[in-house]
This record gives C-alpha cells, sequence and structure tokens, in this order.
C-alpha cells in the first residue's frame, strides 16, 4: 500500500522572537496604521516594518523551506466589539497574480479572535480559530476567508496586514 499527499494546507504561527535591542516598534507600526486609515493613504516603508517583514521571510525559510516574498501590506484598526466581514485576499478573476499567503500580525491586540474557513475534502466550511497576541503573527493560505474579531469593550486592536507570494 502506498500513500500520495496531492495537497496540504499550512497555517503557520508563533510570536516574533528578534533579537535584544531589535525588538519591534509596535507603537510605531500603531501610530502608522491609525495615520494611514484616517488618511486613506497606503502604509510608508519603515525600518521596523522592514524588520518584521525580513523576519517572517526568513524565519520560514529557514523553518519550513518555504520562499516568500511580500506583495502587499497594510493596517487595519478594529474597533471595541467589532468583528470584520469575511475577508479573502485572492482575486478569484485572477489568480495567476494574486497573493499566496496571509500573514496577520498583532501590533496592539487583545481578547482578538482570527477565525479561518478551510474545506477538508468534502467536508466543507471547517473553521479554527486562534487567539492573535500583541508580537504574535498568524499566517495562511491567501485563499483562505477569514474573519476578525475584537471581543473586550475599551480599546482599538491593530492589526499589521502582508500578503505573500510563493517562488
Amino acid at each position: 500500500m502506498q500513500k500520495k499527499v496531492l495537497t496540504e494546507q499550512s497555517l503557520y504561527f508563533g510570536n516574533v522572537s528578534m533579537p535584544k535591542g531589535f525588538e519591534i516598534n509596535r507603537q510605531e507600526l500603531a501610530v502608522y496604521i491609525s495615520h494611514c486609515n484616517l488618511t486613506d493613504k497606503k502604509i510608508p516603508f519603515s525600518r521596523t516594518w522592514d524588520m518584521l517583514n525580513t523576519y517572517i521571510q526568513e524565519h520560514i525559510k529557514l523553518k519550513y523551506k518555504l520562499r516568500i516574498f511580500n506583495k502587499d501590506t497594510w493596517g487595519t484598526s478594529y474597533t471595541p466589539l467589532e468583528t470584520s466581514p469575511p475577508l479573502l485576499n485572492v482575486d478569484l478573476v485572477d489568480l495567476k497574480n494574486s497573493a499566496d499567503y496571509t500573514m496577520l500580525y498583532g501590533v496592539e491586540v487583545e481578547d482578538c479572535i482570527v477565525t479561518i474557513y478551510y474545506n477538508d475534502n468534502r467536508r466543507k466550511g471547517k473553521s479554527w480559530e486562534i487567539e492573535l497576541k500583541n508580537n504574535m503573527f498568524i499566517m495562511f493560505p491567501s485563499s483562505n476567508t477569514y474573519y476578525i474579531t475584537n471581543n473586550q469593550k475599551k480599546k482599538l486592536n491593530f492589526i499589521q496586514t502582508i500578503t505573500y507570494e510563493f517562488v
């Protein structure tokens, strides 16, 4: 008897463990996200963003042998008790030019749940929930629909999103 895996769907998550002295300045990212949401502009390149992006790319490459390159980036703030609409980071009409992976980074989050939907062969619409915490990332295929829930009642949650292309 033999087995051949035709497809596999992997989700990557964990804390961003930067070397001492090179920690991610999450407050700076939160300010950029707030400013860009108010002005409707893209997040500007910054040393802090570059450190986060480089960490994710190198960590995934070294640990899982997966070479990824960033495609797009944006930040979102969620008001208390807000749940996002279902999100999908691929263009179903143009899959060739769509992102392969979506990475969510907890900039300033508290009681924040990410729900990711997936199909398991004929078992459709299954979901997996994970709590997103400060300085934590979750990366999953961009073809998965997901939504974000801010369950606490006091403050905004700030999340940095980066999409990646697999090479």
